[in-house]
């Protein structure tokens, strides 16, 4: 795509294509290389998928107003296998669908000829955890999304996450925000756009879907781990709604069931920042994010802080690691690390001790 064409893309590695908003294309191909360079186990199997299905796979069609990293299209996904016969992939992510493409060209074109002579469709993929952000800067969560965890979430279809410019659910001279009633400095988001894409939302859900709205906000709760634990075990979707300015039309809460949390004892701009620390910290709990036992021992997983972590070399400015760490004696380590993690829970966070 021309620099200047005023559209914002993803290619196949996650890459932001973005011509209009002053980003440097170069700089995010080198960072997109990077990644791919720390992932070069994945590699391999993702070119020959990728060889596969490039022969099918149409050119991506831009978005022209949402400006943010897109995973899901607003118009089914139909890929042609040859004459009449189609891959429906509805709003799937795109790594999904080439992920299906290059498996069905394994499998052979003619074991796909005979599945649509019989009028068989592509099975849907089972029931993945979704994430909706309501925002007015979607702009903001295609690095955080692109290369993160969450990210690589996103392309194992563990996770989807959708973004709902609040722009485009404005109609006619509409604002998204305006004077608050009573006077007093700055705006404050207008409930009714809000209430466009909630209803949307909701509507097109599943009727047995357990679903939580939030609000990151200073007025809310203390954010915890326990919390992130518990939106990734008892709910199927998260919808973020990220206040700006002066915050959102308190209204809200008496028309939808929305709970709201905070990062702490300090005011943002917007919603948009604890929005991307909560969707982290949940994400990165669901079955299949992180490799095995990679959060059995991690802060407030036992009600207290994590023990110290020290790596090569051994002396580095003439400060050594603990020498029971290079022991290979296991049953001393276990416990040097036990003693540290109590004791580094008492110095700096006493509120921990016995629970979280």
């Amino acid at each position: 795509m021309a620099a200047g064409g005023g559209g914002t893309g993803v290619g196949f590695q996650r890459a932001l294509i973005q011509c209009d908003r002053g980003v440097d294309l170069a700089r995010f191909e080198f960072q997109i290389a990077e990644v791919d360079d720390r992932r070069r186990v994945l590699r391999v199997n993702r070119e020959y998928e990728f060889e596969n299905a490039a022969r099918f796979v149409a050119p991506i069609q831009f978005h022209e107003r949402h400006a943010a990293l897109i995973h899901d299209f607003g118009a089914p996904l139909r890929i042609g296998l040859g004459g009449e016969q189609f891959i429906e992939c509805g709003q799937r992510p795109l790594g999904a669908a080439v992920r299906e493409i290059a498996k069905r060209s394994v499998e052979g074109r003619s074991r796909s000829r005979e599945k649509s002579e019989q009028g068989a469709k592509v099975e849907h993929l089972a029931r993945m955890f979704t994430i909706d952000v309501l925002t007015l800067f979607p702009e903001m969560f295609a690095p955080f999304v692109g290369l993160s965890i969450v990210g690589r979430a996103v392309e194992a279809q563990i996770v989807d996450v959708r973004y709902h410019h609040i722009l485009d659910a404005l109609t006619g001279n509409e604002r998204a925000d305006d004077e608050p009633f009573g006077g007093g400095p700055g705006m404050v988001l207008r409930i009714e756009p809000l209430a466009r894409i909630l209803d949307s939302i909701f509507a097109e859900a599943p009727a047995d879907e357990r679903r939580l709205a939030i609000v990151p906000s200073p007025s809310g709760v203390p954010f915890t781990q326990s919390h992130a634990r518990r939106f990734a075990g008892d709910y199927d979707r998260l919808v973020f709604i990220c206040g700006h300015y002066e915050g959102i039309d308190d209204r809200l809460h008496a028309l939808y069931p929305v709970e709201e949390f905070s990062l702490g004892d300090f005011v943002l701009t917007g919603g948009e920042l604890p929005a991307m620390a909560m969707i982290d910290a949940t994400v990165r709990l669901l079955e299949g994010t992180l490799t095995a036992g990679s959060l059995d021992h991690e802060s407030f997983n036992g009600g207290g802080l994590d023990y110290p972590s020290y790596t090569r070399p051994a002396v580095f400015r003439g400060v050594s690691v603990p020498q029971v760490l290079l022991s290979g004696n296991h049953a001393a380590i276990a416990a040097w690390r036990r003693a540290e993690s109590r004791r580094r829970t008492a110095a700096r966070r006493p509120d921990l001790e016995g629970g979280e």
